[in-house]
């Protein structure tokens, strides 16, 4: 599996983590907002809370290898090359998306353990962040929500720009993203 770009496409490993993530990142959002559906207290409450912790919690670990993917080289061409303007928000928004998916585990481990609960990592007990302080995991969490509700827009800003570069400009943009077809 290649971790390196070419001129045309980013790296297997980058496509693969790109969309893998952007389905851990859907799943993560639909757990916190399907949880209602189970009454507070409950096990299926529980259980999505944890699924929700834990999904997270690989996000975290995932964007890492993403950014040493990042790093290897650098980035396909667009062709037709973008606006200056367009190409330096294009980064704001990359760093910006990256900056989003390491803090936010982060504040969800930390609102855990400012909670008094034990974060599970596919079977592992993770260690507390802080000591038991519900003030703090109260100040934490709503940090948590205002960046949660800030990726929304920034994931379909995203979205929408691949599209946009994809169907009205016309570039490569989104195609230097899409994972390789079998030749027919």
């Amino acid at each position: 599996m290649p971790w390196t770009s070419s001129e045309s496409r980013y790296s297997t490993v980058s496509v693969l983590l790109h969309w893998l993530m952007l389905i851990l990142l859907i799943l993560v959002y639909a757990s916190m907002e399907l949880r209602g559906i189970f009454p507070k207290g409950s096990g299926g409450r529980a259980l999505i809370r944890e699924v929700h912790y834990m999904l997270g919690l690989t996000v975290f670990v995932l964007v890492w290898f993403r950014l040493v993917a990042r790093s290897i080289g650098p980035a396909p061409k667009i062709f037709p090359a973008s606006p200056q303007w367009q190409t330096l928000l294009a980064r704001v928004m990359h760093w910006l998306l990256y900056l989003f998916m390491i803090s936010m585990p982060i504040l969800g481990w930390l609102i855990t353990s400012a909670e008094g609960h034990q974060v599970m990592f596919y079977g592992f007990d993770l260690p507390l962040l802080v000591h038991e302080d519900k003030a703090l995991a109260k100040q934490v969490e709503h940090w948590h929500v205002l960046i949660g509700n800030i990726g929304y827009w920034l994931i379909g800003l995203h979205a929408l720009a691949g599209l946009y570069h994809h169907y009205v400009v016309g570039d490569n943009t989104l195609l230097r993203m899409m994972p390789k077809r079998a030749p027919r």
